[in-house]
């Protein structure tokens, strides 16, 4: 989630609290529709840094998914991709690895290695590699995720993609520490004019 003003932070937090409330006496707490606000929830902890009680509903959202769908759904893949995002941001990185190994291997599985989902976690893991310091295996990941966006959206469409612009951005980043500067710049301009495009200047 992007960060918003604390006022409406705070009112989308009573809103979900609320909604989950409603889900979990209606059609109890281990219905999809729950499960997903558990998620909704959860994602706006994340950007609030609440990241304790943000980890506590993905934990649940995860083991409410794996029980009504099974481990192989996207539901279930994505939640583990959301808990891999917060274990990546809390620096607990060998817990980030096996989830988003998971999530990439489901994916791949249920959607196949060209979908922006399967991509997505690509480029996770592609930024979990170089916060690890592991930047041949980060490159090679981002170029991955930038030839599959490529494949699946086209030349035009990838620069208006936001998962992509992110792993351009992080792909300028790797070539800026290994002192491809000229190649680091070519990709940051090529960001900046997506970022501009689709969020504006």
């Amino acid at each position: 989630l992007l960060r918003q003003p604390r006022r409406l932070s705070k009112q989308a937090g009573a809103m979900y609290d609320r909604a989950l409330q409603c889900f979990e006496e209606a059609l109890g707490a281990k219905h999809t529709s729950t499960l997903q606000t558990n998620i909704c929830l959860g994602n706006l902890y994340a950007s609030q840094g609440k990241l304790t009680e943000a980890e506590a509903l993905y934990s649940r959202a995860l083991q409410g998914f794996e029980e009504a769908l099974g481990t192989k759904h996207t539901s279930t893949l994505q939640t583990v991709n959301n808990l891999g995002n917060l274990y990546a941001s809390q620096g607990k990185l060998t817990e980030a690895e096996a989830l988003y190994s998971r999530a990439l291997q489901g994916f791949e599985g249920a959607l196949g290695a060209k979908h922006t989902l399967t991509l997505q976690t690509v480029s996770n893991l592609g930024n979990l590699y170089a916060s690890q310091g592991k930047l041949t295996g980060a490159g090679a990941l981002y170029s991955r995720a930038l030839q599959g966006y490529k494949e699946a959206l086209g030349t035009q469409f990838l620069l208006l993609y936001l998962p992509a612009l992110n792993t351009l951005f992080s792909f300028g980043d790797l070539y800026g520490r290994t002192g491809r500067e000229d190649a680091a710049k070519e990709l940051y301009r090529r960001a900046l004019a997506g970022y501009t495009a689709v969020q504006g200047p």
